[in-house]
Formats: structure tokens, C-alpha cells, sequence
């Protein structure tokens, strides 16, 4: 396992970050054999939020963390503020009133890296970020941020906190991956992905900022479930959601490009996306949602994957496949 850090936060960061969306309280001792298993592993943070699961994936989360007695040593990542029913919920009585529910559902007193799920445009950044900066000062969370922000409102953000002495955002997690998605997987999504967005994926590297990319690997698009030609019947819903989200021709080039250099080096399409989005010259950690340890080693193997940087570029633009040499 590979490491980072992020400002605010005390412990070392896996730069593959499990997430928490498979658990539920129906399969609790499953659960705690998943996270047992990623944490043994050398996965220190761990991603929730107070949407997932109507509550039941914080509190197996932090149930676990509990019994293990290892507070000290794992990153919790959560976050609040996603809209319901039509309603944008990103104003500073919601945000307050979801991390203090996600806080009683961890059974936790404290929560490492608290992100904002969704931006809403109409709301001052300086109502935002002073909400967050209370909360950290009362020692509730640590550092802050937010989960599908413009790169305009984060350069806001950042603005207002250097201006008002304020801690300011230290993490943002945007889609980002070698697959990109055609249209956005829910409302109100922000990638950095695709031809068009490469603007913003240059503004990330300016900024610096901590990127926890999620959908890292495309929803699944690189398992092997997915191929060109196949039919988009599938039932499983987030079988069904990554066909109609990252099935464009674009992605299956690329995919078709990570089996063949998977072909070549004896990995998997899945360990060569994830080694892709390692050398995009960004202080990257990568999302996945691993249902198995094997898997999730299989993934962390990847990060110690070195591809030069013909075959980066290879696999992003196409053309001529590069020579060993390359």
C-alpha cells in the first residue's frame, strides 16, 4: 500500500480508499470480514456518508472501528449535505445537522475528513466554509472539503478561507478515472474525465489539491462484465447504471487499450486503469468499492504498477501503440 497525507488529518492516507456502500446491518459479521481483510491490507481510510444506506453503512462502519479499538489508526471519510426529494440541502443548518447524525451513527466523537456531497451555487461559499470551520474548531471533524464541486466554486472557496483566515478545503473528490462517464451518473455530478475536461483536470494539478477520485474505476467498467458489442440487459443496478453511463465509444477504446496492455504485462484492465490514474501528476487517492479482499488487492497491487509515460499517453489519446522502448 502507498500513502499520502491531507492537511488536517493526523494519520497516514491509503491512496486506495474502501468504500462503504456494500454494508449493511443484515450482513454485519460479512461486513467486518470485508473491512478486516482491507485494513489488513494496509487500507487506512475508509469512505461513508450519511446518504448511504439510510444510515446502516456509517453504523456498521463505525461499529467496527469501534470493536477493533483502532480510532488511531483509520481515516474516516464522510459526508452530508447531499440533496432529498428535490431539495438542495447544502445551507449551514443541514450540513450541522447531518455530520452530528452521521457522528451518532459511527458511535464516533470525531470524523478525520468531512466533505460536502453536493455544492449548491445559490449558497454564499462564505456560509459554507464558515459552517465547516466551526465545526472543525469544536473539534468535530478535521479537515474539510467537497464531493462534486466546480473548479470555479473551489477557487471561491479557497478565496474566502485565505481571506478570512480560515482553514479553506484541503480535499475535493470529483469523478475521475481512465473511463469517463457521457452524462453525469447522478445530478449534480462533477468529472474531471474526457477530452472536453481536460481544462479542469489542469486546474486540479495548479491547485494541488487532495483529489479522492470516485467511480475511480468506471462504475466496474474494467471487471470484464463489459465489452463491446454486448447488450445493456443487465439487472443489477449499478451494472445497469455503468452501461448507460460509461458504454461510449471513447471508453470502450480505452478499455480495449487496458486489455491489451494488461495482455502484455500480466495484469488486470482493472490494475492498469487504476495504475493510469496514479500517474496523472495529481496527489490522487482512489475510491473503490471492493466486495472481496482478493479484489481489493488485486487493486493494490496496482499502485506499485509503473507505466511510462508513452503508454499514459497511449492509453488516454490512442494511436500508435508504444514500443517497450517507449
Amino acid at each position: 500500500m502507498k500513502y499520502g497525507s491531507v492537511a488536517g488529518v493526523g494519520k497516514p492516507v491509503s491512496r486506495l480508499v474502501q468504500g462503504t456502500v456494500m454494508l449493511t446491518a443484515a450482513r454485519r459479521e460479512a461486513g467486518f470480514e470485508l473491512l478486516d481483510g482491507v485494513f489488513e491490507r494496509g487500507c487506512t481510510c475508509f469512505d461513508s456518508a450519511h446518504v448511504y444506506g439510510n444510515g446502516d453503512c456509517e453504523r456498521v462502519l463505525g461499529e467496527w472501528v469501534r470493536s477493533r479499538g483502532i480510532e488511531d489508526r483509520v481515516v474516516i471519510l464522510d459526508k452530508g449535505a447531499h440533496p432529498y426529494e428535490g431539495r438542495n440541502r447544502v445551507t449551514p443548518h443541514d450540513i450541522r445537522s447531518d455530520c452530528m447524525e452521521s457522528l451518532g451513527r459511527l458511535g464516533l466523537s470525531f470524523i478525520d475528513l468531512y466533505l460536502l456531497h453536493r455544492d449548491d451555487p445559490a449558497v454564499p461559499v462564505s456560509e459554507i466554509v464558515d459552517t465547516l470551520e466551526d465545526l472543525a474548531n469544536e473539534g468535530l471533524i478535521g479537515a474539510y472539503g467537497g464531493s462534486n464541486w466546480t473548479v470555479g466554486r473551489l477557487r471561491e472557496a479557497a478565496e474566502y478561507a485565505a481571506k478570512a483566515g480560515r482553514r479553506g478545503f484541503a480535499a475535493s473528490s470529483p469523478q475521475f478515472g481512465l473511463a469517463w462517464p457521457q452524462k453525469p451518473v447522478w445530478e449534480g455530478c462533477v468529472t474531471l474525465g474526457g477530452p472536453r475536461n481536460e481544462p479542469l483536470l489542469e486546474a486540479y494539478r495548479q491547485m494541488g489539491i487532495a483529489t479522492f477520485a470516485w467511480s475511480s474505476l468506471g462504475g466496474g467498467w474494467f471487471s470484464g462484465r463489459f465489452w463491446r458489442g454486448v447488450t445493456g440487459d443487465h439487472e443489477d443496478y449499478f451494472d445497469k447504471l455503468c452501461w448507460e453511463c460509461y458504454a461510449h465509444e471513447e471508453n470502450f477504446n480505452r478499455l480495449e487499450r487496458a486489455e491489451e496492455l494488461a495482455r502484455q504485462s500480466g495484469c488486470s484492465p482493472a490494475q492498469i486503469a487504476l495504475a493510469w490514474l496514479m500517474h496523472q501528476d495529481l496527489d490522487c487517492f482512489a475510491l473503490v468499492g471492493c466486495r472481496s479482499v482478493p479484489e481489493f488487492a488485486e487493486n493494490a497491487a496496482a499502485l506499485d504498477a509503473v507505466l511510462p509515460a508513452a503508454q499514459v499517453r497511449w492509453l488516454t489519446e490512442g494511436g500508435p501503440e508504444p514500443t517497450p522502448e517507449s
